[in-house]
């Protein structure tokens, strides 16, 4: 059985990786070959024709009908197709991500708040930014880094070494570091908040670990990281979020900082920053739940 698996992982290593990594590849210097336009339209209808094919369609749905149960199957079903249709476009955009502008004035991306943060970045002290899988949440990090903030960002590594490459190419040119995702990890991050540099995490995503957060009504395991931070460093915990809007273009919203509890244990106002970081999310998702990531097993089955 030993000998299978590593016959298994050599070949995942050797054949199936490099296979995908060349696919991968192709994509992506096509895509960027393109008008962001004609990119954000050809990954749109690929998704939209290969999405409902796939399990995650059906992991959609499920989740859709659990926190909206009150809504109908038509509703369900143009959900889930925006949802493949916002997926796609970012996939197809992703590859040109790095060459916009956000700072012209015909600029594609306009954001509200910005005053929220030149207030804040004249602290000198650093700042915790927290988003969701929204619209194009990969813009909001260069929507950043063009204010003057760029961001040291905990991320998810891809298993595949070419995905990887990728990540690390383009987010490289517009984030200050990234570090993956791993405890170990953790002393990276403090030295960055110590340093007073802005943080950044998608607060989203699906964890085996985190702290069980309600979130539509069930508990979901959150990442307890941003909150760790901006209670025990009294770092600005600051909401980022994002909405795709007809002819591809976004805007970006930077919200007032969340008040930090100052009462309780340390694990108490952690929890309690956790809860209020969760709400801000699922308000913003319940208003445009097209645009957020449905296709991933968010909640324990």
């Amino acid at each position: 059985m030993a000998d299978r698996t590593e016959n298994q992982r050599l070949f995942r290593r050797f054949v199936i990786h490099p296979v995908q990594g060349a696919f991968i590849l192709t994509l992506f210097y096509l895509f960027r070959l393109m008008p962001i336009t004609w990119g954000s339209a050809a990954g749109s209808f690929l998704f939209r024709t290969i999405g409902p094919r796939l399990r995650s369609d059906r992991v959609a749905r499920r989740n859709l009908k659990m926190a909206f149960p009150d809504k109908s199957q038509d509703w369900i079903d143009r959900t889930v197709m925006e949802v493949w249709d916002n997926l796609g476009r970012g996939a197809g955009e992703w590859a040109s991500v790095d060459l916009i502008d956000t700072r012209k004035p015909d600029s594609r991306v306009t954001v509200e708040g910005e005053e929220i943060l030149s207030e804040l970045k004249e602290s000198g002290k650093s700042i915790v930014i927290f988003s969701g899988h929204i619209a194009n949440w990969e813009i909001s990090s260069l929507l950043l880094a063009q204010l003057g903030l760029p961001m040291v960002t905990i991320y998810r590594a891809a298993s595949i070494p070419a995905a990887e490459y990728l990540f690390r190419r383009v987010r490289g040119r517009f984030m200050a570091e990234l570090v993956p995702k791993d405890r170990g990890q953790m002393r990276r991050i403090i030295d960055a908040v110590r340093n007073g540099k802005t943080i950044g995490m998608l607060a989203d995503q699906k964890l085996n670990e985190g702290l069980p957060i309600p979130f539509f009504g069930r508990d979901a395991m959150t990442p307890p990281t941003p909150a760790e931070l901006a209670v025990r460093y009294n770092c600005p915990l600051v909401p980022v979020l994002s909405e795709r809007l007809p002819g591809c273009r976004f805007r970006y919203k930077i919200l007032p900082p969340l008040d930090i509890p100052t009462e309780g244990s340390r694990d108490e106002r952690v929890r309690q920053t956790l809860v209020m970081m969760n709400k801000v999310l699922e308000d913003w998702i319940r208003e445009r739940p097209g645009q957020w990531f449905w296709v991933h097993r968010r909640w324990p089955d």
